[in-house]
């Protein structure tokens, strides 16, 4: 029996969409970081912008952000490839995110708070959209400089409002709102984030930045890489070390240990991911955690010194996550609600928060044990399936990266609500799925449902 040919690109009528469709991708990515960077949870708080300094520099309701999903769902349509090849694999990875989407829908019936589970609905129909935009629409784009040429632009913006935040902006910013009338009235978490010298740029608060460092520099590096391969090589070089250095500074002012030690994590499994002899490779790694693990003791001895509160603060919160879970195992607390109970059982001592800063916990108060275990297979388990087996992809290799990062900071915070970092995610991780079936040959059952 002859085997199947790997997924085709598909015929489109028009070959004109697929790069309007590469085109919007990349427009969808910049903008996701540079406006779509607060909590979903909080989105009924972000005013519209009334004018262009405001378009500019503030950020933009979420809704704005569904039209743009939805004019790529519009576009999506003319450029899908919509040949499903079922196989454990596939059928795991195609099927799992609408299974979780669903018991999110499910748990919504018994939520404790109907406004904040309405928004996180939302936002969560978007990232399994997004998700299905990657499998059968950016799947079919052959010409991915658009889509690299957004995640560049918006990335070199994040690291220039970060440089500039650090080098004087963010006490503008402090000076600016204390001389408001009404600044004591803002929330207790967000006169924090004023009042502190860690920067976060655009992106809600410091270590929501390093996470959106995490996801997005591995393909950044790649894609200025392959962009500039008719430069000289001392030229690319400069260049990826340029880039390379903004986000270290970025990512070292952003004052986060998490994402100072998951950073030191990916330079591993790129090291390893490298051609190079292997007395190379083992130096390059020794270098790599000597410096990496020195410079973050150096920089954060007196943190763990004064007891490490932030650290103590997430242990409380992940022990009332649990609880909340042991009170509502099936339908949890409804999308989005974490804050609700836990006002009730969080230890005197402990900070308030709107949200677990873990994820997979949250996912079990909010919606339950089956919609932890949907969420957390899918994620953990795509990252398994879909570990690159060579360095013959290596966009693929990139993209696979940021996504480990992103996916272990979400331990640690709630990248999951944000949604500059949580679109993104579900649309590399559709996008990928299609790339994991052009590198085996599936069994021959298939089913079509439109071409």
């Amino acid at each position: 029996m002859a085997k199947p040919s790997p997924r085709p690109i598909s015929k489109v009528a028009n070959p004109f969409w697929p790069g309007v469709f590469a085109g919007l991708t990349g427009v969808f990515l910049a903008v996701a970081l540079l406006k779509f960077g607060n909590p979903i949870i909080f989105d009924e708080k972000i005013a519209a912008p009334t004018d262009i300094f405001e378009i500019i520099f503030q950020p933009w309701p979420t809704r704005w952000g569904y039209i743009l999903v939805g004019v790529m769902v519009a576009v999506g349509l003319a450029v899908g490839n919509w040949k499903i090849t079922l196989d454990r694999k596939s059928a795991f990875g195609l099927f799992l995110p609408i299974i979780w989407m669903a018991w999110q829908f499910v748990s919504a019936t018994k939520s404790v708070d109907p406004t904040l589970t309405r928004l996180t609905l939302k936002h969560f129909t978007v990232c399994v959209t997004c998700f299905y935009l990657g499998w059968f629409c950016l799947s079919q784009v052959q010409n991915y400089r658009p889509v690299i040429l957004g995640i560049l632009s918006g990335m070199g913006l994040v690291i220039l409002a970060g440089w500039q935040q650090h080098f004087g902006g963010l006490e503008e910013t402090r000076q600016f709102f204390y001389q408001q009338p009404n600044w004591r009235d803002y929330p207790p978490e967000f006169l924090k984030r004023v009042a502190s010298t860690r920067i976060y740029s655009t992106l809600f608060y410091p270590n929501t930045l390093a996470a959106a460092i995490l996801l997005f520099l591995p393909i950044s590096l790649w894609g200025l890489w392959s962009l500039s391969a008719m430069a000289s090589l001392a030229a690319r070089i400069c260049l990826l070390a340029l880039l390379g250095a903004g986000a270290m500074g970025c990512l070292v002012w952003s004052g986060s240990k998490s994402g100072w030690l998951l950073f030191l994590v990916l330079g591993f499994l790129g090291l390893l991911q490298l051609s190079f002899k292997a007395s190379v490779k083992k130096g390059l790694v020794i270098g790599l955690l000597v410096i990496g693990l020195g410079g973050f003791a150096l920089k954060y001895a007196s943190f763990f010194q004064r007891g490490a509160t932030s650290v103590v603060a997430r242990f409380d919160y992940w022990r009332a996550a649990v609880e909340i879970t042991k009170l509502n195992p099936l339908l949890g607390t409804g999308p989005g609600t974490f804050f609700i109970p836990y006002q009730k059982i969080k230890a005197p001592e402990a900070e308030m928060t709107r949200l677990c800063h873990n994820d997979y916990l949250q996912q079990a108060s909010d919606s339950g044990i089956p919609g932890f275990l949907t969420f957390t297979a899918f994620i953990f388990g795509s990252l398994l399936i879909l570990r690159p087996k060579s360095s013959a992809d290596p966009m693929k290799s990139a993209i696979w990266l940021g996504l480990v990062g992103t996916c272990l900071h979400s331990l640690v915070e709630f990248n999951l609500y944000i949604p500059a970092l949580s679109w993104p995610t579900f649309l590399f991780l559709g996008w990928l799925w299609t790339r994991e079936e052009t590198n085996r040959q599936p069994p021959a059952r298939s089913v079509t449902s439109r071409s």
